[in-house]
């Protein structure tokens, strides 16, 4: 059982920040007030630059990266450094890449201060979804075309992420698919498997609203080729091409 002690008299809540896909001008105000008043940062990899160089130079910055498939810190020594720097009493912000409560481990981390009985509040944020949509001149639902939207995971804690191939493969679905770049292969095979055209548009939009952005437009049927030459995060819209109009950068086109 948590020591109750240990809790400072009046413990400031810790605020989690959804920071947006890498730009500042995607960053709320209300993220923006957050991070001048911090005392500590705890960030993760995915923060853009642009997002990190507003945090106040005096303020203490933590950084707890993870990263698919690579050099990661673990999610417990993340909630017991975030619990550690709450019992301070000071004013401490959990800053995530995008929205906090999309695929960002938000629950565990609540679930951790809950255990210590500290306080939180939840500043959400753009999510790399939104952005790469606009991004490419395009929305994310359209009468006619889709009156839902998916947003999935390429893989899980258990490897490649099943979904619903069958209702992602009707005509005119779109899906915006996080984390998809090692499973790009797979995703294509279930889709066609359970019926999706290959012709179906996706585009692949890499280091989403950062300086160094980059826009595949491609088919399901050369989507893994497509995504092979992709180094940075990226996110997948599936069953959107790029708007060429309104684009303001450079498209690929993706080829077989």
């Amino acid at each position: 059982m948590f020591d109750s002690s240990l809790i400072p008299a009046v413990p400031q809540p810790v605020v989690f920040v959804g920071a947006g896909p890498g730009a500042a001008e995607h960053l709320t105000l209300g993220a923006l007030r957050a991070l001048q008043a911090a005392e500590v940062v705890i960030h993760d990899r995915l923060v853009g630059a642009e997002v990190l160089a507003l945090i106040p130079e005096n303020t203490r910055r933590i950084d707890m990266g993870k990263e698919g498939f690579g050099p990661s810190a673990a999610q417990t020594d993340i909630n017991a450094v975030l619990v550690a720097q709450a019992l301070t009493g000071a004013r401490v912000v959990r800053l995530k890449g995008g929205d906090c409560g999309i695929f960002g481990r938000l629950d565990e981390e609540v679930e951790a201060l809950e255990a210590a009985g500290l306080p939180f509040r939840i500043q959400p944020g753009l999510t790399s979804a939104s952005v790469a949509a606009a991004q490419i001149g395009q929305s994310l639902t359209k009468r006619g075309r889709n009156a839902a939207l998916r947003i999935v995971t390429g893989h899980d804690m258990q490897g490649f992420a099943e979904q619903d191939w069958r209702g992602l493969a009707r005509a005119g679905e779109v899906a915006a698919i996080y984390m998809g770049k090692k499973s790009a292969r797979f995703i294509q095979g279930r889709l066609m498997m359970h019926g999706a055209d290959g012709a179906t548009p996706v585009t692949v939009v890499e280091n989403v609203s950062r300086a160094d952005q980059r826009v595949i437009g491609c088919q399901l049927s050369t989507l893994p080729s497509a995504i092979a030459a992709v180094d940075g995060p990226a996110v997948i819209l599936y069953g959107l091409a790029p708007r060429a109009a309104a684009v303001a950068i450079p498209v690929l086109e993706a080829r077989a």
